[in-house]
């Protein structure tokens, strides 16, 4: 078998990327990181928008292919790491459409709906909206997730990590109520039989608190 091309994951803490970041040790993917200050602009810098002039992150290259947007980034490295873990369902399988189902469903309806509600803008009109209503679009995610314990039942995929993973910092952040508590049943249950959530969670910290230990060492000068 050829050998892979060699992948380029660009990072920030305290990011969409820290999700990615889980993922590429659950897969045990060989890669470089390279870790941008996305609090203090780094990434909006000639050397990374020549990567991906929308100055965001994740993004990952892969031999010379860029790939940005969540739904994408977490697709292509499952099903590229299929050999060390299996966190996407197969072409064949018949949870790959719900898979790229809810892939999606995040990026195009629940976080611009979050987004709209925590910033109190008001949603456009249902036949211009991504997502239709806030409401229903919450109570759509919950209804998959009663069913439990994973996204997909009993089966843990790339989308337990995009989800817990998201889940987890709106509810940090009181972005989204949680009345019947299927959202914090649902993270909970990942963080605990995934240990790599912890794990990077604190390599995160640890890392943002050295960009600004250095920011701050670089302005006392």
């Amino acid at each position: 078998m050829a050998d892979k091309p060699k992948l380029v994951f660009f990072h920030a803490p305290h990011t969409r990327a820290t999700g990615v970041r889980i993922l590429l040790e659950e897969l045990q993917a060989p890669h470089e990181r390279r870790s941008f200050d996305a609090q203090r602009g780094a990434l909006d810098t000639a050397e990374y928008l020549a990567i991906n002039p929308m100055a965001k992150v994740p993004c990952l290259q892969y031999g010379d292919a860029i790939i940005t947007e969540q739904p994408a980034v977490y697709t292509f490295l499952a099903d590229t790491f299929r050999d060390t873990q299996v966190l996407s369902p197969a072409l064949d399988d018949p949870d790959r459409g719900p898979f790229l189902r809810w892939m999606s469903f995040y990026g195009s309806s629940f976080e611009p709906a979050l987004i709209d509600r925590y910033m109190k803008h008001s949603p456009a009109e249902p036949s211009m909206s991504p997502y239709g209503s806030f409401d229903l679009t919450v109570k759509t995610l919950a209804r998959q997730l009663e069913k439990g314990p994973f996204f997909l039942g009993a089966r843990f995929t790339a989308l337990d990590v995009l989800w817990s993973s998201a889940l987890w910092w709106m509810l940090s952040f009181k972005m989204l109520e949680d009345e019947t508590g299927v959202f914090s049943k649902y993270v909970a249950h990942v963080n605990k039989t995934h240990p790599s959530f912890a794990r990077v969670g604190a390599l995160d910290e640890e890392l943002a608190a050295q960009f600004k230990a250095a920011a701050d060492a670089k302005e006392a000068k």
